[in-house]
Protein backbone atom coordinates (compact mmCIF):
# COMPACT_ATOMS: atom_id res chain seq x y z
CA UNK A 1 0.00 0.00 0.00
CA UNK A 2 1.15 3.45 -0.63
CA UNK A 3 1.71 5.26 2.27
CA UNK A 4 2.11 9.09 0.64
CA UNK A 5 -0.61 10.41 2.41
CA UNK A 6 1.46 9.61 6.02
CA UNK A 7 4.58 11.65 4.82
CA UNK A 8 2.16 14.57 3.41
CA UNK A 9 0.99 14.50 7.05
CA UNK A 10 4.28 14.17 8.56
CA UNK A 11 5.73 17.15 6.38
CA UNK A 12 2.67 19.09 7.41
CA UNK A 13 1.77 19.90 3.98
CA UNK A 14 -1.20 22.74 3.37
CA UNK A 15 -4.58 21.00 2.38
CA UNK A 16 -7.67 21.91 0.66
CA UNK A 17 -10.83 20.12 0.75
CA UNK A 18 -12.49 20.02 -2.92
CA UNK A 19 -15.79 21.54 -2.69
CA UNK A 20 -17.39 18.26 -2.74
CA UNK A 21 -15.71 17.95 0.45
CA UNK A 22 -14.47 14.26 -1.06
CA UNK A 23 -10.61 15.03 -2.05
CA UNK A 24 -8.08 16.49 -0.25
CA UNK A 25 -5.57 18.66 -2.11
CA UNK A 26 -1.62 18.69 -0.65
CA UNK A 27 0.72 21.81 -1.79
CA UNK A 28 4.21 21.61 -1.62
CA UNK A 29 5.42 25.39 -1.03
CA UNK A 30 9.26 23.86 -2.38
CA UNK A 31 7.50 23.47 -6.11
CA UNK A 32 6.11 26.07 -7.55
CA UNK A 33 2.89 26.28 -5.60
CA UNK A 34 1.27 23.34 -7.17
CA UNK A 35 -1.47 21.37 -5.34
CA UNK A 36 -1.83 17.88 -6.07
CA UNK A 37 -4.56 14.92 -5.46
CA UNK A 38 -3.61 12.47 -3.02
CA UNK A 39 -2.97 9.78 -5.84
CA UNK A 40 -0.92 12.43 -7.19
CA UNK A 41 2.03 12.59 -4.74
CA UNK A 42 5.01 11.03 -5.68
CA UNK A 43 7.11 10.00 -2.87
CA UNK A 44 7.54 6.11 -3.55
CA UNK A 45 8.83 6.97 -7.02
CA UNK A 46 10.52 10.36 -6.71
CA UNK A 47 14.02 11.60 -5.70
CA UNK A 48 12.72 15.29 -5.54
CA UNK A 49 10.34 14.48 -3.49
CA UNK A 50 11.14 11.95 -1.00
CA UNK A 51 15.29 13.64 -0.37
CA UNK A 52 13.21 16.70 1.58
CA UNK A 53 10.98 14.28 3.73
CA UNK A 54 14.70 12.38 4.15
CA UNK A 55 16.03 15.72 5.45
CA UNK A 56 12.97 16.58 7.54
CA UNK A 57 13.53 13.22 9.51
CA UNK A 58 17.08 13.85 10.23
CA UNK A 59 16.19 17.76 11.54
CA UNK A 60 13.52 16.45 13.54
CA UNK A 61 15.61 14.04 15.15
CA UNK A 62 18.30 16.49 15.91
CA UNK A 63 15.67 19.08 17.18
CA UNK A 64 14.44 16.56 19.80
CA UNK A 65 17.71 16.00 20.68
CA UNK A 66 16.33 12.20 20.29
CA UNK A 67 18.09 8.74 20.52
CA UNK A 68 16.16 7.77 17.87
CA UNK A 69 18.27 5.14 15.13
CA UNK A 70 18.48 6.18 11.95
CA UNK A 71 20.46 2.93 10.83
CA UNK A 72 17.86 1.63 8.35
CA UNK A 73 18.14 4.91 6.50
CA UNK A 74 21.31 5.65 6.40
CA UNK A 75 22.17 2.06 5.12
CA UNK A 76 18.87 2.95 2.84
CA UNK A 77 20.57 6.28 1.39
CA UNK A 78 24.23 4.76 0.88
CA UNK A 79 22.41 1.96 -1.56
CA UNK A 80 20.58 4.77 -3.40
CA UNK A 81 17.52 2.79 -3.65
CA UNK A 82 14.64 4.79 -3.69
CA UNK A 83 12.07 1.66 -2.30
CA UNK A 84 14.74 1.00 0.34
CA UNK A 85 14.94 4.66 1.05
CA UNK A 86 10.93 5.11 1.25
CA UNK A 87 10.90 2.22 3.54
CA UNK A 88 12.73 3.70 6.26
CA UNK A 89 10.81 6.79 6.48
CA UNK A 90 8.08 5.11 6.72
CA UNK A 91 9.18 3.04 9.61
CA UNK A 92 10.78 6.00 10.85
CA UNK A 93 7.21 8.09 10.32
CA UNK A 94 5.35 5.00 11.88
CA UNK A 95 7.17 4.61 15.16
CA UNK A 96 7.81 8.87 15.31
CA UNK A 97 3.87 9.47 15.75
Amino acid sequence: MNKNKLIAEFMELPTEVSKAGLLNYYHREYNSGTWYEEHELSYNVSWDWLMPVVNEVIKSRDEQNADWDLTDLKYALQTTNIDMVYQAVIEFIESYE
